[in-house]
Order: structure tokens, then C-alpha cells, then sequence
């Protein structure tokens, strides 16, 4: 039951157990809303507020600008939104690997259980959420009438992102067996990401010798590729997005590596 061997034994032991991957992320999910009475509707409500916040607080008290597409009056609102989606994919990915498995020692245990899946149901009820709140965004850009077909690209881009959100998932998760005190570095890492990703700012408000260095943060391209789908009509840098998809292929292999090592060492570490 247990993956072993290289990657190609890893992608078979997901594959073969997708359906507890299936499960245990639809679990994650429901956890999230269980004894609350709107249930599910809260991960299309609680977007829906957010966007309405934004528009308010920046399209016309603030009256922020940005380079972005959409309405007039309302690019900020919207490109901040958009980056928020993706940043929080990750972000929630990160915060919860380190606890992943020291929070199930009960499955750690058992020599039979394939472990891999855990990241893999973790970020895939991440990415729910954050496809979810993608979905209430081009609601609202369709009744503002500015809904591209362009939009159709962005489970496209959510590709690199689900694989970004992976690598970190079990390079973390196997960590922090060991560094009880990672959960602590992470949440302190993720929040400065925030503030070193063009979330909150667009990328042409930063001086030129900064830019070259903001692409070597992975959020940098999954961040413009969004907009540029749902926000501009436009199809994603597919040259960047390819080289960004590579190396978070990269990264997830690398990651997997480390989970490998040391599955062997985690019953006795938790």
C-alpha cells in the first residue's frame, strides 16, 4: 500500500488510492463547515462579501488604481482580489503542512497506509476553495458585462499553483515531524510573501531593479497569468507559464524526495 521506489511508484500509489485522496479531501472541506447552518454556501458567500468589501473600501472610498483590467473604477478592487484567491491557496497549504502529519500520528503508525496522500487531499481542498472564490469573481465580471473568454484559462494557471502548493505540502509536512518549531517559521515566512508578491501592489509599481528578482517568487507569475486571464482578456505568458510550471515540477519532485527519506523515520518521530 505504501508507495515505494521513484516517482513513477509515487504517481501509481496516487493514482491507485485516488479515491481516498478523493475522500479525505471532501473531508477537509466539510470540517470546515460542520455544525454551521449555511453549511457549504459559506465558501461562495464569504468570497462574495469579501469582493463586495473591496470594491467599496477601494473602488470608491479609496479610489485606488491599478493597471489591471475590469470596469473602470473598480481594476483595484478586482486585482487585489484576484492575488488574494491565489496567495491564500498557498498560503493555507503552508500553514497546515507542518501539523499535516503529527496531528495524525493514529495513521503515521500504521506500516500500510500511503502517507502521500495526506499533502495531496490537503491542497486539493485548498484549491476547491480557491477555484471557488475564482468562480464568484467571474460571476461578478460577468454582470459587470466584462467576462472574457479568457477566463476559461484560469484552471490552466491553477496547475502550476496546485503543484507549487504540493511541493511545499510535503516538504513541510515531512519537516515538521522533526522541527516541531516550523509551523511557527512558516506562518511568519507566508505572511512576509504576502508583502514580497504583487498582491496587494502591481508588479509596474515597483522600481526597475526590483522587478528581475520578484520572478524568481513562483506566486509572481501564477499573481499576473490570473489577472491576465480573468481581469485583462488576455491569454497567459504561455513562455513563463511553462517555464514556471517547470520549475514547480522541479520543486515538487525535490519535495517528494524529502518525503521519501524520511516516510521510514516518521512512526518513531511523532
Amino acid at each position: 500500500m505504501r508507495a515505494e521506489g521513484g516517482p513513477r511508484a509515487s504517481l501509481a500509489s496516487l493514482w491507485r488510492h485516488r479515491e481516498l485522496i478523493y475522500l479525505f479531501a471532501v473531508r477537509e472541506v466539510s470540517r470546515r463547515y460542520r455544525g454551521s447552518f449555511l453549511g457549504f454556501a459559506w465558501s461562495l458567500i464569504t468570497p462574495l462579501i469579501l469582493l463586495g468589501i473591496y470594491m467599496v473600501v477601494f473602488g470608491y472610498v479609496f479610489g485606488a488604481r491599478w493597471g489591471a483590467g475590469g470596469p473602470r473604477g473598480m481594476q483595484a478592487p478586482l486585482a487585489l482580489f484576484c492575488g488574494l484567491v491565489v496567495y491564500n491557496v498557498f498560503a493555507e497549504t503552508a500553514v497546515r503542512a507542518p501539523e499535516l502529519l503529527v496531528s495524525r500520528a493514529a495513521l503515521v503508525k500504521r506500516v500500510p497506509f500511503p502517507l502521500e496522500i495526506l499533502p495531496v487531499a490537503s491542497v486539493a481542498s485548498a484549491t476547491a476553495h480557491g477555484l471557488f472564490s475564482l468562480l464568484v469573481l467571474a460571476v461578478v465580471l460577468a454582470v459587470l458585462g466584462h467576462l472574457h473568454w479568457s477566463a476559461l484559462l484560469a484552471v490552466v494557471v491553477a496547475i502550476p499553483l496546485a503543484i507549487l502548493c504540493l511541493a511545499a505540502s510535503w516538504f513541510l509536512a515531512a519537516a515538521g515531524v522533526f522541527v516541531r518549531d516550523l509551523g511557527h517559521a512558516v506562518g511568519l515566512t507566508v505572511t512576509a510573501l504576502l508583502f514580497l508578491s504583487p498582491v496587494l501592489y502591481p508588479l509596474s509599481a515597483l522600481p526597475d531593479a526590483l522587478r528581475p528578482w520578484y520572478w524568481l517568487n513562483p506566486l509572481t507569475f501564477i499573481v499576473e497569468d490570473m489577472r491576465a486571464v480573468l481581469l485583462a482578456g488576455q491569454p497567459p505568458a504561455w513562455g513563463r507559464l511553462a517555464a514556471g510550471a517547470g520549475a514547480t515540477l522541479v520543486l515538487a519532485l525535490l519535495a517528494w524526495l524529502v518525503f521519501a527519506r524520511g516516510r521510514r523515520s516518521f512512526a518513531d518521530a511523532v
